[in-house]
């Protein structure tokens, strides 16, 4: 589905370091930056598992990785921007995958990975 090519009506973007104690900070911001929109907590989840798996899955870990969030008249972007690399799928276990969550709340069609080894940007779509 992607993203359409109208303006959002606000926008948030930090870089956090790569380190497991940001992705708190990231759901606080995100929280904040999403007060009052109808799928706040939805998308807080979103970018919370975005940030883990950059942390855990890219060569953003103990580097940096870019959060951004825009809000549309009915929907939110989110992305995550990682420092790419390597990434496997693991089998799922007894608990769900960040990417399985993200599927879960989004839907199909309405997230995706973009870029390679070097530069990866996890995006989802929230539609309320």
């Amino acid at each position: 589905m992607g993203r359409a090519a109208t303006s959002p009506a606000t926008c948030y973007q930090r870089t956090f370091h790569g380190r497991a104690d940001q992705v708190s900070q990231v759901r606080r911001d995100v929280a904040g930056h999403l007060d009052g929109c109808p799928l706040a907590a939805d998308a807080t989840l979103v970018v919370s598992e975005l940030a883990t798996n950059a942390i855990v899955h890219s060569r953003s870990a103990g580097e940096f990785f870019t959060v951004r969030v825009e809000l549309h008249r009915d929907y939110a972007w989110i992305e995550c921007e990682d420092l790419g690399g390597q990434w496997q799928c693991t089998p799922d276990e007894d608990r769900p995958h960040g990417l399985s969550i993200v599927d879960a709340l989004a839907g199909r069609g309405n997230w995706g990975i973009d870029g390679d080894a070097s530069c990866r940007v996890v995006w989802a779509r929230l539609q309320w």
